[in-house]
């Protein structure tokens, strides 16, 4: 919301300054966003007459001349070509900061000729762009005074930040009536005089579409003359960053902002039919103000006349029956719309404009005929004319209600030491008429301006409630309210920097942990994966759908209906798959050899909620060059490292994990896995990416990727923590070969291990993995034995290896080496 100083000043008697009216603003609530002070920046300029202009003696362009600024003739030295004897020009002198220009005058000698000042163009003073000469002023501009009092820009121009409930404050009166309650200065009356009609006839009004529009008035004015708006009007619209447009419009868009009245002016000589009616909209097609055509749909409230939508009620009127030069009559709306459907309205069809930012907070309901007779004065006064009749349809709402205060609330629930005498008097300077008083309560009729005050509200109750509790909680919540608007009112007018702070309860001295540990999964295996050498990444969850098809299904349910692009219009079935994609684009700027992860969702319809967590990586090309160990080709056991790590970060006990076969088919058959706990859950997945598939999408080889389930993850379990259980005995390690078929995995091997002596073995290790001559391989194992009661003696250690061979021989079909 912007107004001038001056502006205010038309509603409100005060000599407060500027700084004591905009720090008062801010302490009742009104928060100040800036001042614009353009006659501070322009303030040592002043008007001046030059007495000579004659030719510099030493360069063809200059002009040597003789000014007079009202304390003295001085020498000043210009090169502008309209420099000339007897004209008007604004100076400024050594020591003024020139804005356009960054500099501060200082007094110099231009090829030999003292040049004492300068005079400006409009760039120069920061006024516009015109620098082709010095600003010319009109002969009668007074010698010596200040150039920006003289222009009317000395006048500063506030902007404040209104909160969505102060409609109120969406109107220059509105700033006025708080400012004088906080005690700066006092409100001036307002009571235009009524117009008396000299005529009966015109166009009238009829609702059919009463929810939108609940009341209604209008007015005819004949035989205007409808020429620019008075320079007066100009300069205030002009000064909060509005057109003029004419008089007849200027004058609707001075109300918007002086009384928070939106009003709209149709041109009657180019309306069809005498009745104006406000109905549903029916798909009809308008063309507006703004140039825009827009299609009416049931929900929006439109003025029509016999020929059809003329205007967008309450939100923008249409470019067909809009007054231009040669309107000589015109018709003035002035209605109550209601705040819901125009704010739908206006957001259905991307309107944003003043009047509907000031319907959709709501209106003061009982301005309207005040509201249509000051209009008509203005109007009569800028443009001629006679007064018609005021033609009504509807009525005025019932919009009032009381409100009752408990004094002592004031205290409890505001802080605040303010005593009954004040807050009743503060109540009435913002127009509360008290209805009763006593020592406790006070209870005050809401003025009709303050439509957030004791407001009804709609409780979003239970359909099983019963009604008798239904209806008392309801009526409970009402007055609560109701009370509390009141408070926040006399709390505002001290100041709301004089409530004192107040911290929340603590339930404990310890704070509460924010994220839960399924939570935190995300930071932990980010800072897991990022420790490992990868970088992450942030893609799209949506991609190519023949790309997504060949990383796995690509229903049409996952589909997108309005894609952003063409080639994005899937939902990605694996991080791993806009992975892949990210690790070509930068093969192909010269980056073969990356590491990437992120933790993001992939989708699919087998999961419960069609998307699941998963944190993904890939490693591309070769491994890092290092004195430690030959550069190589990524492989799937480097992808298996990275999914082990983020598995051990995560606390999943990784002996109870078993790696199958089974994996995607984007995978290579032989050179990947799922990772299981237990027959039904899959963790993850590791391997190398089939050679077809890189082929087929041209990534860059060889690929290897991983992908882990963070939902799949269980959660930890709380256990209380104790001492570390250490063994009083030292372990002891034997090595095993066994000899099996070659398709025995020595995951098999090693399950079968752990398992034969449970109360001794620790720990079961692969170490070697031999290929016999006859097809068959013989796997190393160390296996751990850990005793706990006393050391054991060689024939236990005997009994228990024995265990070990047994159970692998019977589990694998194993012999010992």
């Amino acid at each position: 919301m912007k107004f001038t100083l001056s502006w205010l000043k038309t509603h409100l008697e005060t000599d407060a300054s500027l700084e004591q009216i905009t720090d008062a603003l801010t302490r009742i609530g009104l928060e100040l966003e800036g001042v614009e002070n353009r006659g501070a920046t322009l303030a040592d300029f002043r008007i001046a007459h030059v007495v000579e202009a004659v030719q510099h003696p030493n360069a063809d362009r200059l002009r040597a001349c003789k000014v007079d600024a009202g304390s003295g003739i001085v020498s000043v030295v210009c090169g502008a070509p309209n420099a000339r004897t007897g004209m008007k020009a604004v100076l400024a002198l050594p020591g003024s900061f020139i804005p356009g220009t960054g500099i501060t005058l200082k007094v110099g000698d231009i090829r030999g000729v003292k040049s004492e000042g300068m005079m400006l163009s409009a760039r120069e003073m920061g006024l516009g762009d015109d620098h082709d000469g010095i600003m010319d002023l009109p002969a009668d501009a007074p010698v010596g005074e200040s150039y920006a009092a003289w222009a009317g820009l000395d006048d500063p121009v506030i902007e404040i930040s209104v909160t969505p409930n102060r409609g109120d404050c969406f109107s220059v009166r509105g700033v006025a009536r708080d400012l004088a309650a906080a005690g700066i200065g006092t409100l001036k009356p307002f009571a235009p005089p009524v117009v008396v009609p000299a005529f009966d006839g015109g166009p009238r009004w009829q609702i059919d579409f009463p929810e939108a529009c609940p009341w209604i008035l209008g007015r005819t004015i004949r035989g205007v003359k409808n020429s620019p708006s008075p320079k007066w009007l100009q300069d205030r619209l002009t000064s909060i960053g509005l057109r003029p447009i004419n008089a007849l419009v200027d004058v609707t868009n001075f109300f918007t902002f002086d009384l928070g009245r939106p009003l709209h002016v149709f041109d009657v000589g180019k309306l069809a039919g005498d009745v104006l009616v406000l109905r549903r909209g029916a798909g009809e097609t308008m063309l507006a103000l703004n140039g825009k055509e827009y299609v009416l749909d049931p929900e929006d409230c439109a003025i029509c006349d016999a020929a059809g939508v003329q205007s967008i009620a309450g939100v923008i009127g249409g470019e067909a029956t809009g007054c231009d030069e040669t309107t000589t009559d015109v018709f003035v709306e002035c209605a109550l719309f209601d705040p819901i459907r125009i704010a739908l309205t206006g957001r259905r069809h991307q309107i944003v404009s003043d009047a509907r930012q000031r319907f959709e907070r709501g209106l003061d309901p009982a301005l309207l005929p005040a509201a249509v007779e000051a209009a008509t004065t203005l109007i009569l006064e800028l443009c001629g004319g006679e007064a018609g009749t005021v033609t009504a349809a509807g009525a005025e709402p019932a919009w009032q209600r009381d409100a009752t205060l408990r004094f002592r609330r004031i205290k409890d629930f505001g802080g605040s030491d303010i005593g009954p005498e004040e807050a009743a008097e503060g109540l009435e300077r913002l127009g509360f008429v008290p209805r009763h008083r006593d020592a406790e309560t006070l209870t005050v009729a809401v003025p009709s301006w303050r439509n957030d005050i004791a407001a009804p509200i709609l409780l979003d109750q239970a359909p099983t409630l019963d009604p008798a509790r239904a209806r008392a909680a309801a009526e409970g919540c009402a007055a609560v309210e109701a009370e509390n608007d009141l408070i926040e009112e006399v709390l505002r007018l001290r100041g709301l920097d004089a409530v004192p702070p107040v911290s929340l309860p603590r339930e404990s001295p310890v704070p509460a942990t924010t994220l839960t540990p399924r939570q935190q999964r995300s930071a932990v295996v980010r800072r897991t994966l990022a420790a490992a050498g990868l970088m992450e990444c942030v893609t799209f969850s949506f991609m190519a759908r023949a790309e997504a098809e060949t990383f796995g299904e690509a229903p049409d349910a996952l589909r997108l209906l309005n894609p952003i692009a063409s080639d994005l219009d899937q939902l990605r079935p694996s991080p791993v798959a806009t992975l892949a994609l990210a690790a070509k684009r930068n093969a192909a700027r010269g980056y073969p050899d990356v590491g990437l992860f992120e933790v993001g969702p992939a989708f699919s319809m087998h999961d419960p909620n069609g998307q699941r967590l998963v944190a993904a990586g890939l490693r591309a090309g070769a491994t890092p060059r290092s004195w430690l160990a030959p550069q190589r080709p990524v492989d799937a056991m480097d992808a298996k490292a990275d999914l082990w790590a983020a598995l051990t970060a995560l606390g999943v006990p990784l002996d109870a994990l078993q790696v199958t076969t089974d994996a995607p088919s984007f995978l290579h058959p032989g050179r990947s896995g799922l990772v299981r706990q237990g027959p039904k859950t899959v963790l993850g997945l590791f391997g190398e990416v089939h050679p077809r598939l890189l082929a087929d999408l041209d990534l860059p080889g060889p690929m290897v990727v991983f992908e882990v389930n963070l939902d799949a993850v269980a959660d930890p379990k709380r256990r209380r923590k104790s001492a570390p259980d250490l063994a009083a005995f030292q372990p002891l390690r034997r090595d095993f070969a066994f000899v099996v078929e070659a398709d025995v995995a020595a995951d098999a091997v090693i399950r079968a291990a752990r398992g034969a002596e449970r109360t001794l073995v620790t720990g079961v290790t692969l170490f070697d993995v031999y290929q016999m001559p006859d097809g068959r391989k013989s796997l190393g194992v160390e296996v751990t034995f850990q005793p706990r009661e006393r050391t054991l003696t060689d024939a236990e250690i005997e009994a228990a290896c024995q265990k070990v061979v047994a159970a692998v021989a019977k589990a694998t079909g194993a012999t010992l080496r």
